[in-house]
């Protein structure tokens, strides 16, 4: 807490000229920087999707877009990548890179363009290493996202200015959110396919027991005609283009001939073929919860391994390619608390575990990259978590809702890509934490940008 107060006082003139609070002449930079370079996801994403439909629909960047300030003054359509370099006195970061390689038909295919001179290469959907992210039309997505990962992001770059930073750029690396999002997904996936398995398989069995134990205890020799009504239920069961009525009709068959003629009408058989049922999937529901569960546990570490991976992955993309290759101020942000956000916040107890095992892991990776002179590593983990916990000192109204109406009458795509003016919620959400169930708005963009410069100033770089 005593750093988020020191970056809200202490900095409010320093900060304040890029952020809207006065004109960037009233500050004295320490550092000039020449340009700004950014690599990353959606958070930094300053327009790669900005064509088309998207275009249209008055979207582009996954926060509230356009210039809102005649609704309220903080819903400036800025991410903090744009605060940041005014703040440097630099022009409008442009993205490297725009286009969508979705469905045409829906206005998702726009031809790829390189901007020159355009140094945002980070996109939304992007991975660290991994070229199929969220969105990506591998997914199935319409979208068509392009989901370029930074490892080719910043080999762009460096095809783009001869190989080599100059060495006067400031540049920005926040990643693995999508990394983290991407295999969650996958597991939600894997989990709901064993958990419908399993409860498919569990209740065939128990709607056949419970069918075969009704129409028996009304024959007169009810274990005979067990044995009768079971063979007669497994024989259809096992028939092709099975169904519930061709079952339930040999086992009607099976138990008149078994003497239990009560079942002979659907006024006798109907009752307790509904009971049957409803005890069959109420079993079915309990297994396939198990079974989902039991998988989700068991490729749970793996998801925790990969996320280290990732981490380390981009520790090396830094130092490799970044640093290496002439780069002296390189500002890494580690990932925020994904768990706290709208997203994370719907999931049950045991994905909130999973979240923050892989967060930690891949987090855990990024901080061997602090005893780099030449790299600020910035935890926005620890802000993002006090907002979520104690928001009231921050400015921040709601940390649990979306500020956007992500119904599809009002946001065709479910996102703050394509939320603006025209589809927010009732009331004031102009200091709400988040636009869509991950995404922030312009105004914890601010406090981002806020809680970056006050890193900068402390290492000597602002």
């Amino acid at each position: 807490m005593h750093q988020t107060k020191f970056a809200l006082a202490v900095l409010a003139a320093a900060v304040l000229a890029g952020c809207g609070g006065s004109t960037a002449g009233d500050q004295t930079l320490k550092v000039k920087y020449s340009a700004q370079v950014s690599f990353g996801d959606s958070l930094s994403d300053v327009g790669s999707y900005a064509v088309g439909t998207v275009a249209a629909l008055k979207g582009g960047k996954f926060t509230i877009n356009g210039d809102n300030r005649s609704i309220n003054p903080e819903l400036t359509g800025k991410n903090w990548t744009e605060l940041m370099a005014a703040q440097f006195s630099l022009p409008a970061p442009c993205a490297a890179e725009t286009g969508l390689d979705g469905d045409a038909s829906q206005g998702f295919s726009v031809p790829i363009k390189f901007n020159t001179g355009c140094y945002g290469y980070a996109m939304g959907g992007s991975r660290v290493t991994n070229p199929v992210g969220p969105n990506n039309k591998l997914t199935g997505s319409a979208l068509g996202a392009l989901t370029v990962p930074v490892v080719t992001q910043i080999s762009n770059h460096l095809a783009a200015v001869c190989g080599k930073f100059k060495g006067d750029e400031i540049v920005f690396v926040i990643a693995g959110g999508n990394d983290a999002l991407f295999q969650l997904g996958a597991l939600q996936s894997g989990a709901t396919a064993a958990g419908t398995a399993a409860g498919a398989q569990a209740g065939a069995q128990a709607f056949a027991a419970n069918l075969v134990a009704a129409f028996a205890a009304g024959a007169p020799n009810p274990a005979t005609a067990a044995q009768s009504i079971g063979a007669a239920v497994a024989a259809a069961a096992a028939a092709p283009g099975a169904t519930s009525a061709s079952i339930v009709g040999a086992a009607v068959q099976a138990a008149v001939l078994a003497g239990n003629t009560a079942v002979g009408t659907p006024a006798g058989y109907g009752p307790l073929v509904a009971k049957a049922q409803a005890d069959a999937t109420a079993t079915g529901n309990a297994a396939g919860a198990a079974a989902g569960a039991a998988y989700a546990a068991a490729q749970g570490p793996a998801l925790v391994a990969a996320m280290a991976t990732a981490g380390n992955d981009l520790v090396a993309l830094v130092k490799n390619q970044i640093i290496a290759n002439g780069a002296t101020r390189v500002v890494v942000n580690n990932l925020p608390d994904i768990a706290n956000t709208p997203s994370g916040l719907s999931k049950d107890a045991s994905t909130k575990a999973l979240i923050n095992a892989m967060v930690s892991a891949y987090n855990g990776a990024l901080n061997t990259l602090s005893s780099e002179p030449k790299v600020l590593m910035v935890d926005v983990f620890a802000v993002s978590h006090d907002q979520a916990t104690n928001p009231a000192p921050y400015g921040l109204t709601n940390v649990t809702d979306t500020a956007c109406d992500l119904t599809p009458a009002k946001n065709p795509l479910g996102s703050s890509l394509v939320c603006n003016g025209s589809n927010l919620k009732a009331g004031d959400v102009s200091h709400y934490s988040y636009a869509d169930d991950v995404h922030p708005t312009p105004f914890n963009n601010l406090l981002l940008a806020r809680y970056v410069s006050k890193a900068m100033v402390v290492k000597g770089w602002l």
